[in-house]
């Protein structure tokens, strides 16, 4: 793999447009750090900021910033049949907007790559194989992870994950686990947990816990049930961790919490 351009946080006015109707008869990898309308054989998509794209040669396409200001970095190169077979088992398709969630690794790999391509020191042509080469493999697993979410799914998973944490919070007592909830998504349980945890800012079991947590006080200060009773409403298989996990979290047994109201 050969880069023949690279550029690292370019910005654009809000003039700029990329318009590439014939492709660009290169291999072109962007990191993107703005908002852009992308136009991809045909298709057009808002992408959004923390988004990757890597377009084949022959691939038209078009894209432009939706702000006054665009940013990205961008990489030019050429492949061979080797790194073809390479990114095919990497899992890193081609056309195709991705969005990462978060990209400062990735282009401080960029930025280093961009210092070498045009240094003349000792070695950079070596240290530049190599850094692309953990380039790839760095984007491959936040691909693989399930961290990184197609942005035409974006909006459909979103409003999906919404939904999942309100019956999480408001209704405990399904006891769903971890994997369920992620084979529910259709995404790996470490995916799952990645992208739930970046969208609402925690984890999915503290959510879980929280639901169950405020069951359990409502239902001890405002009914007669029995402790078990309250367990079970709350998603405890077993009375005795419900008691448990209640002490860790409120410091008080669910007696002590009800005689205390």
């Amino acid at each position: 793999m050969n880069i023949t351009a690279i550029g690292y946080n370019y910005s654009h006015g809000r003039e700029f447009v990329m318009d590439r109707p014939n492709g660009s008869e290169s291999w072109i990898m962007l990191l993107i750090k703005t908002p852009g309308l992308f136009t991809v054989n045909g298709n057009t998509e808002n992408v959004k900021p923390n988004s990757f794209i890597l377009f084949s040669p022959e691939t038209p396409y078009k894209y432009y910033g939706t702000e006054d200001v665009y940013t990205d970095d961008w990489v030019y190169f050429d492949m061979d049949e080797n790194d073809l077979r390479l990114l095919d088992k990497l899992g890193i398709e081609c056309d195709k907007p991705l969005f990462l969630g978060n990209i400062e690794e990735l282009s401080g790999i960029i930025h280093i790559l961009s210092y070498e391509h045009f240094s003349a020191e000792r070695y950079n042509t070596d240290i530049e194989k190599y850094y692309t080469e953990i380039l790839l493999r760095k984007l491959s697993r936040l691909i693989l992870s399930g961290a990184s979410v197609s942005l035409h799914l974006y909006t459909e998973k979103n409003s999906r994950m919404t939904q999942l944490r309100t019956m999480i919070l408001l209704h405990p007592e399904e006891n769903m686990s971890v994997n369920e909830m992620a084979d529910a998504m259709s995404m790996s349980r470490s995916g799952f947990q990645h992208l739930y945890k970046r969208m609402f800012g925690v984890s999915v079991i503290k959510d879980i816990t929280r639901g169950r947590m405020e069951r359990a006080k409502k239902l001890l200060s405002s009914t007669n049930l029995t402790i078990a009773e309250i367990s079970n409403k709350c998603g405890y298989i077993s009375e005795y961790s419900f008691m448990r996990k209640f002490k860790e979290e409120s410091g008080k047994t669910p007696t002590e919490f009800r005689n205390c109201i």
